[in-house]
C-alpha cells in the first residue's frame, strides 16, 4: 500500500538518520507492554476461575458490577492518557518545567475526580445497582453491594496508578510499569485465594485483594514520579491545587477520550443485551470468543502506547517530519507483529478449547468467530487502533472521537442488529460487524493521516 511507503527517500534517511527512537528504543517499550498485557490477562482468568468456587452468587454479583466499574476505570484512564499526551509533547519540545506541571496536574485532575466518584458511589451505589438490577435475587444483589462498596474504595489508588503508569509510559521506560503491574497482581491472586478459600470470605474476599493490590501499586507509582533526574517528575507545588490553563490543555484531550470511551462502553452493554437473545450455545461462545479476542488485542493494545509516547514527542519538538515517518514505521511495524499474534492466538485456540466444559457446535461457533477476529486483527486493526493512537497524540483528538462514533456506535451498533438479529447470523453478525467497525475506522484514519490536517492539531 502506498500509505506504507515513504514519501521520498531522501526524506526517510533525513528521518532515519536523526534516530529519534532506534529499533532497540522501540523493542524495549513494545516488549514490557505486550508482557504486562499478558500478565493481567492471565491474572483476569486466575482471578474468574477462583471466584467460581465462592458460589454462583458471587460470580453474577462480581459480573454485574464489572460493567459498572469498567466506566469509573474508562474515566481514570482518559485523563491519563489525554495528559500523557500533552506531557509527550512537552518531553519533545525539552520543555520539562511546564512537563513537571503537566505530569503533576494529572495526578490532581485523577485524584480529584477519583475522589468524587468514590464519594458518589458509596453513598449511592447501592441504589443505583438496584435501579438497574431491579429483578436480581437477593443473594446475588448482596454480593453485588458488598463488591462495589468495597472496590469503590478503591478508586483513588487506581486513578493515580494509571497517572503515574502513563508518565512512565510516555518516557519509554515501560519495563517499570510492567514490574509494578506484576507484583500488584501477584498480591491480588494471592489475596484472592486467601479471602476465597482461607477465610471464605466471599465476594469481600474478592474485593479487598482487589483494593490493596491498586493501593500498593499507586503508592510504588507515585514515589517513582516524585524521583528527580527523569525527563518529567511530579512536584508538591503543582501537585495540590488546580492550574487553570494545564487542566484544560489536558482535558481537552481527555474529555474527547473519555467520550469516545464511554459510548463504546455503552455500545458493548446494548450489544451484551441483544446476545442475550440467542440462546444458551450462541452466548457462550460470544462470552467464551470475547477471551481469545481479548488475548489476540494486546499487541494492538501495546502498540497504541508506542505511538503516543513516539509521536507526542516528535510533534512537541515540532519535527512533523519525523512524526510522519515514524507513524508509517510504527503502522508497518504494527501490521507485522499482529499478523505474527494473531496467527499464535489462532493456533492455539483449537489447543485452549478442550478446556472449556462446552458443547460442540459451541465450539465450533467460537473457532468460527476467533477466525474473523484474528484475521482482521492482524491486516485492518492496526489502522483503526494504533494508527488512530498516533493521530490522538499530535492533538487530532476531536477527529478520532466524531470517527469512533461514527464508525463503533453507530456503524457497529446498527451493522449487528441487521447481521445478527435480521439475517439470523447470531454471534457470527456480532463478529463481523465488529471487524466491519474497524474497516470503516481504519479508512477513516487512513484518509485523515494522509490529508495531513493531523499535523496542525499540536495541543501545547
Amino acid at each position: 500500500m502506498n500509505f506504507l511507503r515513504t514519501v521520498t527517500e531522501p526524506r526517510q534517511q533525513l528521518a532515519e538518520d536523526r534516530k529519534i527512537f532506534t529499533s532497540a528504543m522501540l523493542k524495549a517499550m513494545i516488549v514490557p507492554l505486550l508482557i504486562e498485557q499478558l500478565l493481567q490477562m492471565i491474572v483476569g482468568l486466575a482471578d474468574t476461575m477462583m471466584v467460581s468456587h465462592a458460589g454462583e452468587a458471587v460470580v453474577a454479583g462480581v459480573g454485574l458490577d464489572t460493567m459498572i466499574y469498567t466506566i469509573f476505570i474508562y474515566l481514570f484512564t482518559a485523563i491519563s492518557a489525554g495528559g500523557s499526551v500533552v506531557v509527550a509533547q512537552y518531553i519533545g519540545s525539552k520543555d520539562q518545567e511546564n512537563g513537571n506541571l503537566a505530569a503533576s496536574q494529572i495526578f490532581y485532575l485523577a485524584g480529584m475526580l477519583s475522589l468524587i466518584c468514590m464519594v458518589l458511589m458509596i453513598l449511592f451505589g447501592s441504589g443505583l445497582l438496584h435501579l438497574m438490577y431491579p429483578t436480581t435475587e437477593p443473594a446475588t444483589m448482596n454480593a453485588c453491594e458488598t463488591y462495589m462498596r468495597i472496590v469503590a474504595v478503591s478508586f483513588p489508588a487506581n486513578a493515580v496508578y494509571n497517572a503515574g503508569a502513563a508518565l512512565y509510559r510516555t518516557m519509554g521506560r515501560t519495563s517499570v510499569t510492567m514490574k509494578v503491574s506484576l507484583a500488584a497482581n501477584i498480591i491480588n491472586v494471592i489475596g484472592n485465594a486467601v479471602g476465597i478459600f482461607v477465610l471464605r470470605a466471599g465476594a469481600a474476599g474478592v474485593a479487598w485483594p482487589t483494593t490493596i493490590s491498586w493501593y500498593v501499586a499507586a503508592a510504588v507509582m507515585t514515589w517513582l514520579c516524585f524521583r528527580k533526574g527523569q525527563e518529567v517528575r511530579i512536584e508538591w507545588k503543582h501537585i495540590l491545587r488546580l492550574h487553570g490553563s494545564m487542566a484544560k490543555r489536558i482535558l481537552g484531550v481527555a474529555v474527547p477520550n473519555s467520550v469516545e470511551n464511554t459510548l463504546f462502553q455503552a455500545a458493548k452493554v446494548v450489544l451484551g443485551m441483544l446476545v442475550a437473545t440467542f440462546g444458551t450455545s450462541q452466548i457462550a461462545a460470544n462470552t467464551t470468543g470475547q477471551t481469545f479476542w481479548s488475548l489476540a488485542a494486546c499487541m494492538g493494545i501495546s502498540m497504541g502506547t508506542v505511538f503516543i509516547t513516539v509521536i507526542g514527542q516528535c510533534v512537541g519538538a515540532n519535527d512533523m517530519e519525523a512524526a510522519e515517518w515514524y507513524m508509517r514505521k510504527l503502522t508497518r511495524l504494527s501490521i507485522v507483529l499482529a499478523l505474527i499474534w494473531n496467527i499464535i492466538v489462532m493456533l492455539l485456540t483449537p489447543l485452549l478449547l478442550p478446556l472449556y466444559d462446552l458443547g460442540m457446535d459451541t465450539k465450533r461457533l467460537i473457532l468460527i468467530i476467533v477466525a474473523i477476529h484474528n484475521l482482521f486483527s492482524a491486516t485492518v486493526q492496526p489502522f483503526s487502533g494504533p494508527l488512530s493512537s498516533g493521530l490522538r497524540a499530535a492533538g487530532d483528538v476531536k477527529f478520532t472521537m466524531w470517527a469512533s462514533i461514527f464508525a463503533t456506535v453507530f456503524c457497529r451498533t446498527l451493522l449487528s442488529y441487521i447481521l445478527a438479529l435480521w439475517m439470523n447470523m447470531g454471534v457470527i453478525g456480532i463478529a463481523l460487524a465488529m471487524v466491519l467497525d474497524w474497516c470503516i475506522k481504519g479508512a477513516l484514519d487512513l484518509y485523515r493521516f494522509r490529508s495531513g490536517k493531523w499535523k496542525n492539531r499540536k495541543v501545547i
